[in-house]
């Protein structure tokens, strides 16, 4: 089977390199499996070292290199190459999106490429992430709703537990299991999908694409799964700006309230969007008193509540 590799750089050389070659080192690509490496206008030393780098160990036999002269976005950077490969007279039988900010393990892709083979009614499957040590990290979720938005305000335990079947991430499983969608970090998705659905929405710049997709496709009557036997080692929030609890915190960056914005309003409509904005903010804020009362330690970005509020539709309206 054919299977397409999609990696979108932004600035990231390095860690491309390094995730080039953990590919390589597992012999996961060659033959049927190639990769199309798309540079998302970095202007920085980007183009240079990974040109350079495939051009000195030889790979252009299995790396489609792809600089594009804009930045429109992660979902624009990966439609650029999806495209280019559902385009050819060979088209791939799937399509795996992975991060730059990854390290893949021995039988990643084999995994997930039998997994899709032995369920015909699955169009997604994602990997289990997880920090170089091992630990893993929450990679299958629910779709965002009004009620996981209250429970996401509010951190109380007994609120959680009356409303734990809309929790967005539940708890890290050791077997595949269907969820509603899995982190873009690293996704194979059946070509299928993309006859049925089109491409990703290159309205999200970056961050809940991934989640659009997922629900477009569930629509459409399309599975979507995560199988822990795929691991893979993600960088949390290198390639991104958005980082893990063990990173210093950055506040959060507009792109991530644009597109959450965008994913309510377009999903569930003006009222909804606007109900979970002020439930959210309410829930958040009582949630920073108490905190603060109790001297809890925080761990959410610096000025987060105020940041929200300014972009939420309350402000920003319902351009989307």
């Amino acid at each position: 089977m054919k299977v397409q590799i999609v990696i979108v750089n932004y600035r990231t050389p390095e860690l491309v390199q390094d995730c080039l070659q953990s590919l390589l080192d597992h012999k996961i690509v060659g033959g049927d499996v190639r990769v199309s490496l798309v540079d998302n206008h970095s202007q920085d030393k980007s183009v240079e070292l990974l040109s350079e780098t495939i051009i000195q160990n030889n790979w252009q036999d299995w790396i489609t290199w792809m600089p594009l002269t804009t930045n429109e976005g992660y979902a624009h950077g990966n439609n650029a190459a999806i495209r280019t490969a559902l385009d050819q007279s060979d088209t791939p039988d799937f399509i795996w999106l992975l991060n730059p900010d990854t390290i893949v393990r021995a039988g990643a892709l084999r995994h997930l490429v039998v997994f899709l083979a032995a369920h015909p009614e699955v169009g997604i499957v994602g990997s289990r992430l997880e920090d170089p040590d091992t630990t893993p990290q929450r990679s299958a979720f629910r779709f965002p709703t009004f009620w996981s938005e209250i429970n996401e305000g509010l951190r109380i335990k007994y609120a959680s537990r009356i409303l734990n079947r809309f929790v967005v991430a539940p708890p890290v499983s050791d077997t595949a299991w269907q969820c509603d969608w899995v982190a873009g970090a690293s996704m194979l998705v059946r070509r299928e999908v993309f006859d049925s659905i089109g491409v990703l929405d290159e309205n999200y710049f970056m961050y809940f694409e991934e989640v659009d997709f997922c629900r477009r496709a569930s629509i459409a009557n399309w599975d979507c799964w995560i199988e822990p036997a795929s691991r893979v080692v993600h960088l949390v929030g290198q390639a991104s700006g958005v980082t893990g609890n063990s990173a210093p915190r950055k506040r959060r960056p507009k792109y991530w309230f644009d597109s959450r914005r965008r994913y309510f309003v377009k999903n569930h409509g003006r009222l909804y969007a606007t109900l979970a904005d002020v439930c959210w903010t309410v829930c958040y804020a009582s949630w920073c008193v108490r905190s603060r009362l109790q001297r809890k330690p925080r761990t959410d970005p610096p000025r987060f509540l105020l940041d929200f509020v300014r972009n939420s539709v309350l402000f920003r309206g319902f351009a989307t």
